[in-house]
């Protein structure tokens, strides 16, 4: 299978690395990082050193980094599964300090809490971030529609599998491997079949309000254990905790937040869907449908924008809010039908939080409006979100 690179993950690396000492590319495994870091060899101006600290013999060559780094100072080392070698950073933020240029390191690493703490401390000031995120519907090479997108997720090896069995078996032992080597090592002390219950629940509980009490009684566990396997979880990229909207209001408003996996294809995995016939007919669908347009829509955040839910406790809710430097302009519901119809309490939210662009996304060929404030708008539109005018 031909190896496809993200067009806007492409452009945006390069120009980090040709503007920083240090760039950290992080994301969960197997989505694509060291493909684009290997692609961007042939578009760089200096020379590319690669090692693998996954790779026996590049991890104890790095036994003595100062001595292997520092005659490399005029060309560009990558550095893969960075988060291996915890005390490399200290190392590195000398080696730039002594020679500060751009394009010095790229630093590749499997998602976890250690990786952003020891670059933070050690690199401030020398590092920019960059996170590699499975495929968007936006990125995605032809002819693959949105709904093998939505039923295999983005993962690449899982997208672009010969059919959708093949796909499935990709998805369960890249769970599988997760569950029984990755997580660990990222630092994750617990057993791999309790986190898989718990990965599981969560699937079934996706875009939900997210009650851990539950979670904690059903795995006889702690609500603080409970909250630190999701924390970890959500590090790892695997999960995202969407917040409530609440703000100076004199409505009732709900405060706990809602989880969804982040990627659908895992989803479906979890949930044991292999065919989209299957998900049409899965109670889930309206959720999936649901976490895979907030998913599509994150990846298209601009800076400085946040997302967020309203939920009050009268009934009045929309299931996206988008907040510019902390003020709400966007307003989203999500739903999986050609005919849309949104409730009441959408326009009462409108009118709440004082949103200047409302849209149903939905699965329709292009959008229209509805109402003299909101809009349809096509999962295929979904850049007019940002577009203000």
């Amino acid at each position: 299978m031909e190896q496809y690179i993200p067009r806007t993950a492409e452009k945006e690396v390069a120009r980090l690395v040709n503007a920083h000492p240090a760039v950290v590319l992080v994301g969960p495994r197997q989505v694509g990082k060291t493909s684009l870091a290997k692609h961007l060899v042939d578009k760089l101006s200096r020379e590319v050193v690669y090692f693998d600290l996954e790779n026996p013999d590049n991890f104890y060559q790095l036994s003595n980094p100062t001595l292997v780094l520092d005659p490399l100072r005029d060309q560009t080392v990558i550095l893969d599964e960075v988060q291996r070698v915890p005390s490399l950073f200290p190392t590195l933020r000398g080696l730039i300090d002594r020679h500060r240029q751009p394009g010095r390191f790229i630093l590749l690493g499997s998602a976890s809490p250690e990786l952003i703490r020891d670059t933070s401390e050690s690199l401030a000031g020398r590092v920019a971030y960059f996170e590699m995120q499975p495929f968007c519907l936006a990125e995605m090479p032809e002819p693959v529609d949105y709904q093998r997108h939505w039923l295999r997720g983005g993962f690449p090896e899982s997208l672009l599998a010969t059919d959708d069995a093949t796909s499935l078996d990709w998805r369960e032992h890249f769970i599988r491997s997760y569950l029984e080597r990755d997580l660990p090592l990222l630092g994750l002390r617990a057993d791999p079949m309790l986190i898989r219950r718990l990965w599981t629940m969560v699937a079934h509980l996706n875009g939900q309000l997210l009650h851990q009490t539950a979670l904690a009684n059903s795995l006889d566990i702690s609500v603080p254990t409970v909250r630190r396997y999701l924390d970890f979880l959500e590090s790892a990229f695997l999960v995202r905790h969407l917040q409530p909207w609440f703000a100076n209001s004199q409505k009732r408003l709900v405060k706990t937040p809602k989880i969804y996996l982040r990627d659908t294809g895992l989803l479906h995995a979890l949930l044991r869907v292999e065919t989209f016939r299957d998900l049409q007919s899965n109670p889930a669908l309206g959720a999936s449908w649901e976490a895979y347009i907030v998913q599509e829509i994150a990846f298209r955040l601009p800076p400085r924008a946040d997302m967020y839910f309203y939920r009050t406790h009268d009934g009045t809710e929309a299931d996206l809010v988008i907040a510019f430097s902390g003020v709400p302009e966007v307003l989203i519901e999500i739903k999986y039908s050609t005919t849309p119809n949104p409730g009441k309490g959408f326009f009462i939210a409108q009118q709440d939080l004082g949103t200047t662009r409302n849209f149903v996304v939905s699965p329709v060929p292009k959008g229209y409006p509805i109402s003299e404030t909101a809009s349809v708008l096509s999962h295929t539109e979904l850049d007019r979100i940002f577009q203000k005018n």
